[in-house]
C-alpha cells in the first residue's frame, strides 16, 4: 500500500490530470461542434484539436504510468505490458510535441512580415498543407515508437519489492547502456520540434520589430491590430516553449531516476512535474484564441446562471 507522501502526490497529480482533461476536451468539443455545424474545419482548428487528442491521450498514459507504478509495481515485471505502456507514452509525446510545433509555425507563417519567395510561397500554401502534415507527424511518431519499442528487452525496466519498515517499497532498475542510448536519441529527437518553435519565436520577433519601425515611420497613431495578432502569437509559442523545458527536465529527472535504488519517489514527482505542460498549456491556448475565449466565458455564465436558479 502506498505511504501518505505517495496518496497525496498522488491525488495531486489525478487533480493535474482532471484540469488537462477539462481544458483539452473543451478545445476539441467546440471545434469538433464547429466543424459539424460548417461541414469544414480551418486549419488552426484542426491543429488545437490534433494537439487537444494527443494531449488527452499523453494524460492518461502519465497518470496510468504513475498508479501503476505505485499500486501494482509488478506490471513491470512483464514485458508485453510494458512495452505496450513504452509505446503509446512514446507516441503520444512525440505527437503533442509535433503538433505544437505546427502550431507555432502556423502561427509564425500567418502572422510575421517577410517578402523572401520561399516564406511568400509557405505562406499561400500552409492551409493546403496542414492536413497532410498533421499526417506526417502521425507517422514519424509511430515510427519512432515502434523503434524504441522493438529496442526493448524484457529487463528494460522490471521492479523488485523490498521491505523496508514494514512497507513496500520499489526498486526500478534497468539495462543502463542500452536505456541510456535509448534515452539519448528520444532526447535529441524532441530537440528538433523545440528547435523549429524557437525558431519561429525568434523570427516573429524580428517581425514585430520590423513592424513597429514602419509604424514609427509612418508616424501611424490608429490602433495596430497586426501588433495585437504578434503579441498573441509570441504568448502562445513562448508559453509552449517555457512549459516544454519545464516537462523536458521532469522526463530527464523521471528517466535517469532509474539508475539509483530506492527512485519510486523521484518518478513519481518527475511525471507530477510533467503533467502541467498539458495540462496548462491547454487554458492558454484558450484564452489565446478569442472563439474559444467566448465560448469559455458562455459556459461559464451558464453554469453560474444554473447554480443560482437551484440556490433559489
Amino acid at each position: 500500500m502506498p505511504d501518505k507522501v505517495e496518496t497525496t502526490l498522488m491525488l495531486i497529480a489525478a487533480g493535474e490530470f482532471s484540469m488537462g482533461i477539462l481544458g483539452n476536451a473543451f478545445i476539441g468539443l467546440v471545434n469538433c461542434m464547429g466543424w459539424i455545424k460548417n461541414r469544414k474545419i480551418t486549419s488552426i482548428d484542426l491543429i488545437l484539436t490534433s494537439l487537444a487528442i494527443s494531449r488527452i491521450c499523453l494524460l492518461c498514459i502519465i497518470l496510468l504510468d504513475c498508479f501503476i507504478l505505485v499500486l501494482y509495481p509488478d506490471v513491470y515485471t512483464a514485458g508485453k505490458q510494458m512495452r505496450i505502456i513504452d509505446f503509446f507514452w512514446t507516441l503520444t509525446n512525440h505527437l503533442s510535441v509535433w503538433f505544437a510545433t505546427c502550431l507555432s509555425i502556423f502561427y509564425f507563417l500567418k502572422i510575421a512580415n517577410f517578402y523572401h519567395p520561399l516564406f511568400l510561397r509557405m505562406k499561400w500554401r500552409i492551409d493546403s498543407m496542414i492536413p497532410r502534415i498533421l499526417l506526417g507527424c502521425l507517422a514519424l511518431s509511430a515510427f519512432i515508437s515502434l523503434v524504441v519499442t522493438e529496442n526493448l528487452n524484457d529487463d528494460f525496466r522490471y521492479c523488485v519489492k523490498t521491505k523496508r519498515k514494514a512497507n513496500v517499497t520499489v526498486r526500478c532498475r534497468v539495462n543502463k547502456a542500452q536505456y541510456a542510448s535509448i534515452k539519448i536519441c528520444l532526447n535529441l529527437l524532441t530537440l528538433l520540434p523545440f528547435s523549429a518553435s524557437l525558431i519561429s519565436f525568434l523570427l516573429l520577433i524580428l517581425s514585430l520589430w520590423r513592424h513597429n519601425r514602419q509604424m514609427k515611420v509612418s508616424a501611424t497613431q490608429c490602433r495596430d491590430f497586426n501588433i495585437e495578432a504578434h503579441v498573441g502569437a509570441m504568448k502562445a509559442v513562448i508559453s509552449f516553449l517555457l512549459l516544454f523545458i519545464a516537462y523536458y527536465l521532469a522526463f530527464l529527472v523521471a528517466t535517469s531516476s532509474y539508475f539509483m535504488p530506492e527512485t519510486e519517489l523521484a518518478v513519481i514527482i518527475g511525471e507530477l512535474i510533467a503533467l502541467i505542460y498539458p495540462s496548462s498549456h491547454s487554458f492558454i491556448l484558450i484564452l489565446g484564441s478569442k472563439k474559444l475565449r467566448q465560448t469559455s466565458l458562455t459556459v461559464l455564465w451558464k453554469v453560474k446562471y444554473i447554480l443560482n436558479r437551484r440556490n433559489f
